[in-house]
């Protein structure tokens, strides 16, 4: 693994750090993100996303087409994905604009779901969750096509954050902190160091 507190160049493609860091899409010590995106208020809001897929095109999640982050996404389609490695002293923030995922991504992913998120995307909105627990519990147990083969339900719907930014940041015990920042400049990715 590229370790940014070593004097090693990492080099100037961010993407060759991201594929060094992360895990394959489908590892299950593949880290969770943390979402940002910002409210009709103009306050950020944050939730835990799953991270189903990265390339070079940027880093694709999948949720409920009902959801605030969609909301808000179609009003504003600008995000900030937070990586962390819990137990691990480094996190990457990708900040960036979101676009529509593929719809051969999007379902590849459903495929790859358990059924419990197979089942959510068919079956969780406000509705159920108003609902007593009674209720919520009789209304999980409806028969919904939850099979890998099954198609995605049509409240299934995937973004992805393409960069504009991304920013890895590494901790030390015997040094200070540091970020490694890649800003996209053209074509290409403008590359500084940054105090952690």
């Amino acid at each position: 693994m590229i370790d940014l507190q070593a004097d090693a160049d990492p080099g100037d493609d961010p993407w060759e750090l991201v594929a060094d860091w992360l895990p394959a899409d489908d590892d299950a010590d593949r880290p969770q993100a943390v979402l940002s995106t910002t409210g009709a208020d103009g306050y950020p809001n944050a939730r835990t996303v799953l991270v189903s897929a990265v390339d070079r095109s940027g880093f694709a999640f999948h949720t409920h087409r009902s959801s605030r982050k969609v909301a808000e996404l179609d009003v504003l389609p600008r995000a900030a994905l937070v990586l962390s490695w819990p137990g691990s002293t480094r996190q990457l923030v990708v900040r960036g604009d979101v676009v529509p995922d593929a719809d051969a991504s999007a379902a590849r992913v459903w495929a790859a779901r358990s059924d419990h998120l197979r089942r959510l995307a068919w079956l969780n909105d406000d509705d159920l969750a108003a609902r007593d627990r009674a209720g919520r519990v009789a209304a999980w147990a409806a028969d919904v096509p939850t099979d890998a083969g099954s198609p995605p339900a049509p409240s299934w719907v995937g973004f992805r954050v393409a960069p504009v930014e991304l920013t890895f940041w590494a901790g030390g015990a015997d040094t200070a902190s540091r970020r490694l920042q890649f800003r996209r400049d053209g074509s290409g990715w403008a590359r500084r160091w940054l105090a952690g």
